[in-house]
């Protein structure tokens, strides 16, 4: 197959004058060049595209691609993610991982969370705050971890997203109310193990393909997978592959979530043990990053024995099946 790379470049946003912050969910070329060389192995020619616009202006030149390996995640907005899939929608064009709907409501965390609850499933208690106004109808049990609704890759998140004293709640939702131009969600802070877990296909043909338990060094920022910690991963924390009961019953928790949301193909779901240690949902990630020693998918696929170029034929695998059943 012909297959089309749709991607947003670190370095492309860096050179506009776009800070690192900024950029953070992008994709660094190493990336780009892991997905080629694996796409090749596979008996496939890939074709980088880019990012929105590069698309538009390609389809504008009548390019044509069998299927898009898309991992675009958009600039602006609250559907960002979104944007692309609504290209490819609009062009009948099929493409790997979630649609444009799934992409669009897994950004939003609470309205996310608001689903998993819906289903029976556990999630920290939580409260959306969208202006300081809000700040004095907080009903939520102690201690707090505050973060922007709608970022990735740990934006908005430091040491001092929990927050145990009355005090300091104010001041750090109005910070990142301002800094972030959007909703803040508050959430229970939970004290136990932190666990991500990685999917592969869609439905009832998803599976799980292992979990990671996060376990932060000690030089790390203490008690929160932060940006800090995720962009510094390598120096601050291990990633240790776990199959006790408790790794189990985040499994089951977090298949049942992917299901619940519609994901597809393949992505990660965060799972936190609250002070019984039950497994609570903490986010979906249906566009998981993809560098090949960096991102916390490929590391436990590596740790599970599965290589890089393994987990993207699972990847095409899964979206093949589901276009044949499509026709």
């Amino acid at each position: 197959m012909v297959i089309g790379l749709t991607y947003d470049l670190r370095e492309d946003y860096l050179a506009l004058g776009y800070t690192p912050e900024e950029v953070a969910e992008f994709d660094r070329l190493e990336t780009i060049e892991a997905l080629e060389k694996a796409l090749r192995e596979l008996g496939h020619r890939p074709v980088r595209i880019g990012n929105a616009r590069s698309l538009i202006r390609a389809l504008g030149e009548d390019e044509h691609w069998d299927l898009v390996f898309n991992i675009c995640e958009g600039l602006k907005g609250r559907a960002r993610e979104a944007q692309v899939p609504c290209i490819l929608d609009a062009f009948d064009i099929p493409y790997t991982f979630s649609d444009a709907f799934v992409l669009a409501v897994c950004l939003d965390k609470a309205l996310t969370k608001t689903l998993i609850k819906q289903a029976g499933l556990l999630t920290p208690a939580f409260q959306v705050i969208k202006r300081e106004e809000d700040l004095a109808k907080l009903n939520l049990p102690w201690p707090l971890f505050a973060k922007p609704l709608a970022e990735g890759t740990g934006k908005g998140i430091t040491a001092s997203s929990k927050i145990s004293k009355a005090n300091e709640f104010a001041a750090k939702v109005s910070y990142l109310l301002k800094r972030y131009q959007q909703p803040v969600l508050l959430e229970t802070f939970l004290p136990g193990r932190e666990f991500t877990v990685g999917i592969v296909g869609t439905g009832q043909k998803a599976r799980v393909l292992g979990t990671l338990e996060i376990i932060l060094k000690e030089q790390a920022e203490a008690e929160v997978y932060s940006y800090q910690n995720k962009e510094e991963c390598e120096r601050l924390v291990e990633y240790r592959l776990v199959k006790d009961s408790q790794a189990r019953a985040a499994e089951e928790l977090a298949l049942a979530a992917w299901q619940v949301l519609d994901c597809r193909d393949a992505g990660r779901i965060d799972i936190r043990l609250d002070c019984e240690g039950r497994p609570n949902f903490l986010e979906v990630n249906p566009l998981a990053g993809l560098h090949p020693h960096h991102s916390d998918l490929p590391i436990l696929c590596s740790r599970q024995g599965l290589s890089y170029t393994e987990l993207i034929g699972l990847i095409l695998a899964s979206a093949s099946e589901r276009l044949k059943q499509e026709c």
